[in-house]
């Protein structure tokens, strides 16, 4: 009678001893192949803690958007921003804006105004500083027609001011005008009453 209870405990030493081999090579065919899968859990973690303070960083515009559209005012923008992200964040443009007389496309810069205007006013009011009729000219905001408008500026001209813009950002100065082939110290201080950055 004392063989049976001890090959009862030897059974049950046997089962004991492959549940562990068993639970070793699974744990270790996991570390494995589980370690990677563990990483790229954490990764995804730690980057969508740190993005939010991603866009507070970028934020570094702020722009007065005016005229047509739904909430004027100061605008805060990342850097990179668009005319149309001005827009945008002013709660877009009204059915009554001209968006044909905005550059969409064109870069803002930090303190500058975008004017969206109504349809019908007057070119000049569009890119004025001050939003009056035949203001200066915002070399910033103004179209390639709005350019070509002013005295000694052809269509020429007015595009490479377009085409200058678009790779430099936003006139900073009216002196950045001398950069623009064309334009010289003369029509330069021709300019220099009818435009502003």
């Amino acid at each position: 009678m004392d063989a049976f209870p001890v090959a009862v405990s030897t059974r049950r030493l046997v089962a004991v001893g492959l549940l562990v081999v068993a639970l070793v090579a699974l744990g270790a065919r996991h570390l494995r192949s589980g370690g990677r899968p563990a990483a790229l859990a954490v990764a995804p973690l730690r980057a969508a803690a740190g993005a939010p303070a991603r866009p507070r960083a970028g934020a570094a515009l702020v722009v007065d958007v005016e005229g047509a559209v739904r909430r004027p005012g100061l605008v805060r923008l990342a850097a990179g921003a668009r005319v149309a992200d001005a827009v945008a964040r002013a709660g877009g443009a009204t059915r009554l804006a001209d968006r044909n007389a905005v550059n969409l496309a064109a870069p803002v810069s930090d303190g500058q105004q975008v004017l969206v205007p109504r349809r019908g006013a007057e070119t000049g009011a569009v890119a004025s500083g001050s939003g009056a009729p035949g203001g200066p000219v915002s070399l910033s905001a103004a179209t390639a027609e709005q350019l070509d408008a002013l005295p000694g500026v052809g269509p020429v001209t007015a595009q490479k001011i377009v085409d200058y813009r678009a790779r430099h950002g936003a006139f900073h100065s009216v002196d950045e005008l001398d950069a623009i082939p064309g334009i010289g110290p003369a029509r330069l201080a021709d300019l220099r009453g009818l435009v502003v950055p």
